[in-house]
């Protein structure tokens, strides 16, 4: 199975570079958790530089967000990017 994911890379707060990806996905068996280690670790072995990550799904007609709470917090306010890169699982 393809996953599509948008690799990006922002200016911090602190005014460092943080480099995220968002992937296109939700678990089928509920563990968001399990599925974003595991497409993280890779898109990194695929050679991305990955310090945040996210899922974003649709669930109820809305966009949804599970991963590391800044880049949620980036993403409620800005929406999902589009999408660079796509990865097997």
């Amino acid at each position: 199975m393809r996953i599509s994911l948008a690799h990006l890379r922002e200016r911090s707060t602190s005014g460092g570079w943080i480099n995220f990806a968002v992937f296109d996905a939700k678990s089928a068996t509920g563990s968001n958790a399990e599925l974003l280690a595991s497409l993280t670790m890779r898109a990194r072995r695929s050679g991305l530089k990955v310090d945040q990550a996210a899922l974003a799904y649709m669930e109820g007609g809305r966009v949804r967000y599970y991963g590391s709470k800044p880049l949620v917090e980036f993403l409620s306010r800005n929406g999902v990017p589009a999408w660079t890169h796509e990865i097997d699982t």
